[in-house]
């Protein structure tokens, strides 16, 4: 035993399973474990948690940063749970008032998370001159027509690069309803665009008490295992932020999962380009390693019928699971799957669903050093066209992303990588990591802490649009909890804007690096 404060815990909830594992100070897999995802969440970060730490024994004390990456805020968008009132202000008339807020919504999710509608003058224009005098009247009028409000969302035309109203009209809000009133600015969310931009503001804003219940759920696991650990939460393009930064921007959580799982794989293949496959119990997700960080897709996301346009890996995801429910008629593959009940309905396990995990031991696999049962032959061979149908989807998957590049490697991870064959056309060589079957959870608990910011800005001009942007990623970066003196920007990319009076170019810069020492930072509270 030793008195060095040296191991993370990393815990990813996926649809089917919650892993977890424990890195030690160089790195090295300690502890893992895959527990069945719970209907609460909580019930399966419980489990993991305590599992890992019953391995570690008395070296449990050793425990100072514990890692989560979770799904959570997606289900409450598509299930329309737990989400909060929001009151939403576009700053943009008279200029953009042809498309209203939020006109494209569900109007399940209109009804459920809604409460009303401003559009009022102000936003800029590309080049920072005001459209409109800001409306400061008419944001007080607007507050008090709408009572029993959760939170206020502001979204302003360019406010990315010209904050000042978007801050103004926040100062407002907090002078007339309270200092604790929850204001959420389009500015920290997303990139310029504005409907997308606006669309994000909003969900997270009625994303924030369920943030929150998340961030006390896994503070209590910690608080009922006794660790004095930092907590930090996944976030979208693969690296970490602190639970409070979290907690005031759950929407960035949304694709932690694959992107944990990218970052895990590069990390335990030591591979920095290649395509990444993560076979869980429901789906195979597939991206792309650049630079040992998952490449970002250029298109906006659509979340439970919301179109976004805040960072998000390239993910290409397919139905296609050890889960995966095989159909009768010609080896049919989904789209159901059994997921956390494979264990009890498999047929390598005494149950009676013919899923992928079978097809696979079928052909060879071996799983865990159980057998199938005697089966029909019209079962056999329902699984070995599955199995085929299976390999096909994860082959075009592979053409679709490798861009024409024939020699990028194949890192397959997750729990069901024995269904991925050992080759496939139009892909490099196979790379079966170890502990790939956790990877996610690596993922979760190697990353750096980030952040991002964007600048507009002419083309004379660029040089001084990347010194603001690079500083303001690195302020936000230090703010999710990377230790100041070792941050640093990790990429930049520049953008032409089209139908300007002027050249004009949009830069946008991610910042990255450790997480500060436990000391350096206050420990993180709700």
């Amino acid at each position: 035993m030793t008195d060095a404060r040296d191991l993370s815990i990393g815990v990813d909830v996926g649809g089917t399973n919650t892993d977890a594992v424990v890195l030690d100070g160089v790195g090295g897999v300690v502890a893992s474990t895959k527990q069945p995802t719970t209907p609460d969440v909580t019930g399966g970060i419980r489990a993991g948690i305590a599992h890992v730490l019953a391995v570690l024994g008395e070296d449990r004390s050793r425990v100072s940063r514990v890692m989560l990456g979770t799904t959570h805020a997606t289900n409450a968008i598509v299930s329309r749970r737990g989400l909060g009132r929001v009151a939403m202000i576009r700053l943009g008339a008279p200029a953009a008032t042809e498309y209203p807020p939020l006109t494209s919504w569900p109007a399940d999710l209109t009804a459920t998370a809604l409460a009303g509608t401003a559009m009022l003058c102000g936003g800029h224009m590309v080049d920072g001159t005001p459209i409109a005098p800001l409306d400061r009247d008419g944001v007080l009028r607007f507050l008090d027509g709408i009572p029993g409000v959760d939170a206020v969302a502001v979204a302003g035309i360019f406010s990315p690069s010209f904050p000042e109203q978007e801050l103004e009209v926040a100062a407002l809000i907090r002078s007339h309803l309270g200092p604790d009133a929850r204001v959420f600015l389009s500015q920290d969310i997303g990139p310029t665009g504005l409907l997308e931009r606006e669309n994000a503001t909003a969900l997270n804003a009625a994303l924030y008490g369920v943030a929150r219940s998340v961030t006390r759920a896994l503070l209590t696991v910690v608080e009922e295992e006794g660790l004095d650990a930092v907590t930090y939460f996944a976030q979208n393009d693969g690296t970490l932020m602190s639970l409070d930064y979290a907690a005031q921007y759950p929407v960035l959580t949304i694709g932690s999962g694959p992107a944990n799982s990218i970052r895990g794989a590069a990390y335990l293949s030591g591979v920095e380009d290649a395509i990444v496959v993560d076979v869980g119990g429901t789906t195979s997700d597939l991206g792309v390693l650049v630079g040992g960080f998952p490449r970002e897709s250029t298109l906006p996301r659509e979340i439970g019928g919301v179109r976004t346009n805040f960072r998000m890996p390239d993910i290409l995801s397919l139905g296609v699971g050890g889960g995966t429910i095989v159909g009768p008629a010609a080896g049919a593959v989904g789209p159901g799957s059994v997921g956390y009940r494979i264990e009890r309905e498999a047929l390598l396990f005494g149950g009676t669903t013919p899923t992928l995990t079978d097809a696979a031991a079928l052909a060879g696999a071996s799983i865990e050093g159980r057998s199938l049962p005697a089966l029909p032959a019209a079962t056999k061979a329902a699984l070995r066209s599955a199995l085929e149908r299976a390999h096909g989807r994860l082959e075009e998957a592979v053409e679709r992303l490798s861009l024409g590049r024939l020699d990028l490697p194949l890192v397959v991870v997750g729990g069901g990588a024995f269904l991925v064959p050992d080759g496939l056309p139009g892909a490099g060589p196979v790379i079966r990591p170890g502990h790939g079957g956790v990877a996610n959870a690596v993922g979760a608990a190697i990353s750096l802490a980030g952040g991002r910011a964007d600048q507009m800005s002419d083309v004379e001009d660029r040089d001084a649009a990347i010194a603001a942007a690079s500083k303001a990623a690195i302020a936000k970066a230090i703010q999710a909890g990377a230790d100041p003196l070792q941050v640093s920007v990790v990429d930049v990319l520049e953008t032409p804007v089209s139908y300007t009076t002027r050249p004009t170019v949009k830069v946008s810069v991610k910042a990255a690096g450790p997480l500060a020492r436990l000391g350096a930072l206050a420990p993180t509270a709700t």
